[in-house]
């Protein structure tokens, strides 16, 4: 799924796609690939196929990134 990340100013900070990848452990995790070959991982997704906890860590590799919190992620297709 194609994506941008954007700043509160408007400016896109990154281009990208969302990924749904198995880690070590054979668990589900949300991940950012950006177009530059970044690699963002968010957190593991619930077994219920719940992404708020895999969201919220995956913000938090935004602020690590970009050292900004208020992102917003534009999903296109």
């Amino acid at each position: 799924m194609r994506c941008a990340v954007i700043s509160r100013a408007g400016q896109v900070l990154a281009k990208g796609r969302l990924l749904l990848s198995k880690d070590e452990a054979g668990e589900l995790r949300l991940n950012l690939e950006t177009d530059g070959g970044r690699l963002l991982q968010g957190g593991i997704v619930a077994a219920d196929g719940d992404l708020s906890n895999a969201s919220q860590d995956l913000f938090r590799q935004f602020f690590a990134a970009w050292g900004m919190s208020d992102v917003t992620l534009n999903i296109t297709q």
